[in-house]
């Protein structure tokens, strides 16, 4: 079972469909009866919502986190981790993802992709690293 993924040419969430789940999550967060918690670098997946003394975490367990990065207003999704927990609840890289992305009308096969750069062509003039033989 793949429990860590890096998403190759990575996930874009849209601006429009990032505001909408941004939206979402607010409402659906762990503190506020909900299974989710965001920031700016990620979106992660609990087993319930916070019922700890104080708004702490209480028994609820991490199953999975969605790696993120900001590009403006867009979401670019570039790694997905499952916990242990996670595997065991029967969860997947794609179905974490799309469980949290069909709330934007998305799944993590019909995002759209980052454009991949070629590697630069290596300049002739540079003198090659010194190898010892």
């Amino acid at each position: 079972m793949e429990t860590n993924r890096v998403i190759r040419p990575s996930a874009i969430v849209p601006e429009h469909a990032a505001r909408q789940l941004m939206a979402w999550v607010a409402v659906h967060d762990v503190t506020h009866g909900g299974v989710w918690a965001h920031d700016i670098g990620y979106f992660k997946r609990f087993s319930g919502p916070f019922n700890g003394a104080g708004g702490m975490r209480g028994s609820s367990v991490l199953l999975g986190t969605i790696h993120v990065t900001w590009d403006k207003y867009d979401v670019t999704i570039f790694r997905v981790s499952l916990t242990d927990e996670g595997v065991q609840a029967g969860m997947t890289v794609e179905g974490v993802c799309n469980e949290l992305l069909l709330h934007a009308g998305l799944t993590l096969a019909t995002c759209p992709r980052a454009d991949l750069a070629p590697a630069p062509a290596p300049d002739p003039f540079k003198r090659p690293a010194y190898v010892e033989s």
